[in-house]
């Protein structure tokens, strides 16, 4: 028997089970690093190409004024109504996959099943379906946004409203309120500051993705910079990298302004 003066172990063995799960684990992380192709001597090896690269960028080629200021702002559009729509579409669908607000059980395990598998398809593959659906272009960026954003913040409202505190919920219910005027006067009230923070960084995804989905054809700066590189053009491609890197920073300012007035 230990005397009540001895110390306890300072690191405690786990159970044999769970110790081989974590030397699995382990092993597992080591073989990804060799499946993932990672390889200092090849970075190593690829440092001229790069600087190679970067001269030739230098100095960057802003002839092109005119229709890349425009392809920016159809971008900034693109993200920006695509984040609006989603973010709309995701409070409405964010109450139906609340437990305490959905109406119906089937109508939350639906909804909770609609918002995860928006989430869990990439957005390049939504820009490739809807290419596909509705042709080149921007509209086709625009709906891939919205269900980007429906598969993001839709899960973040839901989560929002299931953590409100449900005593002026429960308070409402007594006194004979109906289901919209208790999630509009109690839920929906408290669990505002996570929906504008979620919105906000809705707003810098939707705009961050928006450029990239241009790579296939969904509109926007990424055609002009696929051009540009297509076409060994690397000084045209170093001015739009400029426009992409202002417009992410700007929205990224605003969103920080915006959190820090409201919240």
């Amino acid at each position: 028997m230990k005397s009540t003066t001895e110390m306890p172990d300072r690191i405690m063995m786990p159970p044999a089970w769970k110790f081989a799960g974590y030397i699995a684990v382990v092993i597992f992380i080591v073989w990804s690093f060799k499946g993932s192709g990672l390889s200092v001597s090849d970075l190593i090896r690829g440092l001229p190409n790069l600087f190679r690269l970067v001269n030739e960028m230098t100095p960057p080629n802003f002839d092109r004024f005119a229709s890349i200021s425009k392809a920016i702002l159809q971008t900034f559009q693109m993200g920006l109504v695509g984040a609006v729509v989603g973010i709309v579409i995701s409070f409405f669908l964010g109450i139906l996959a609340t437990r305490r607000n959905t109406p119906h059980p089937v109508v939350f395990h639906v909804t909770r099943f609609v918002i995860a598998f928006c989430r869990s398809v990439p957005d390049l593959v939504w820009a490739v379906i809807f290419v596909a659906s509705v042709g080149l272009g921007v509209f086709a960026g625009t709906l891939t946004i919205i269900v980007d954003t429906i598969g993001f913040c839709g899960r973040f409202f839901a989560e929002a409203m299931e953590e409100v505190d449900p005593g002026p919920e429960d308070a409402l219910k007594s006194i004979g309120a109906n289901k919209f005027f208790i999630v509009m006067s109690a839920v929906v009230p408290a669990a505002m500051p996570s929906f504008v923070n979620s919105s906000l960084f809705a707003l810098e995804k939707a705009v961050r993705s928006s450029v990239v989905l241009g790579l296939v054809g969904a509109g926007g700066i990424g055609i002009e910079l696929k051009v540009a590189m297509d076409m060994f053009e690397y000084q045209q491609a170093a001015a739009i990298i400029l426009y992409i890197f202002a417009l992410v920073i700007s929205v990224e300012q605003f969103s920080i302004y915006a959190r820090r007035k409201f919240m």
